[in-house]
């Protein structure tokens, strides 16, 4: 697949050393093809990291968790945590907005890139959504082109340690270009479509959209 042209360059972005000593990317310049305060308007900086979630922390089984890729794709598959694990990696250094108004700078995730998970399955011509998938039930989307990102983080590693459960361990996606209810906790798939459709927030009036900088909170 061709990934349209989203105005970031993969691969230049600034290499630093993080918590655990390994390289860090750091995609904290992001806000600049957005806006042009770090800090989205509406937002206070904060240093702790607030538990949000629909529902209370589900439970999770390493030996019969998949995470499924699907719907209009070259090849479905269900990788195994092991085989999750084992795609390519990296660790970025990313700034985190949640539309209840808060922001927390410099947050280190590791993980899988969405353009790597895409790569892996091909992604088919008439392909535009995305909708994620998680354990609770909870489902959230945006378009591909939104999506098919390198800033786009399926990750299990937050500053050096596990995501801790809480905070949507094993796997969550993270979305720094975005409000935070577009980064599912507890991530278990994808479904690519060939037509916008809406997951639990959205359809309840929250935006599709959901861009800090526009203040983009709701439809």
């Amino acid at each position: 697949m061709v990934f349209p042209d989203t105005g970031t360059l993969r691969g230049v972005r600034t290499v630093a050393v993080g918590m655990d000593g390994t390289d860090v990317r750091d995609v904290t310049d992001l806000y600049r093809e957005f806006g042009d305060e770090r800090l989205p308007p509406g937002q206070r900086e904060v240093e702790r990291f607030p538990v949000l979630s629909m529902e209370g922390t589900p439970a999770w089984d390493p030996e019969t968790w998949t995470f499924d890729v699907g719907g209009a794709v070259e090849t479905a598959r269900s990788f195994a945590w092991d085989e999750f694990r084992a795609l390519p990696s990296e660790t970025q250094r990313q700034d985190f907005h949640c539309v209840t108004g808060w922001s927390k700078f410099d947050c280190e995730f590791t993980g899988v890139t969405a353009t790597t998970l895409l790569d892996a399955v091909g992604v088919d011509s008439d392909a535009v959504h995305v909708m994620f998938h998680a354990l609770d039930g909870y489902t959230t989307d945006l378009p591909l082109d939104a999506v098919a990102r390198d800033e786009v983080l399926f990750a299990w590693g937050y500053d050096g340690d596990d995501i801790p459960r809480e905070h949507g361990g094993p796997l969550r996606v993270v979305t720094p270009h975005k409000y935070a209810y577009k980064g599912a906790k507890w991530v278990d798939g994808v479904t690519l479509l060939t037509e916008p459709d809406r997951g639990y927030w959205e359809q309840r009036g929250y935006s599709v959209t959901a861009d800090p900088w526009g203040e983009e909170r709701y439809s």
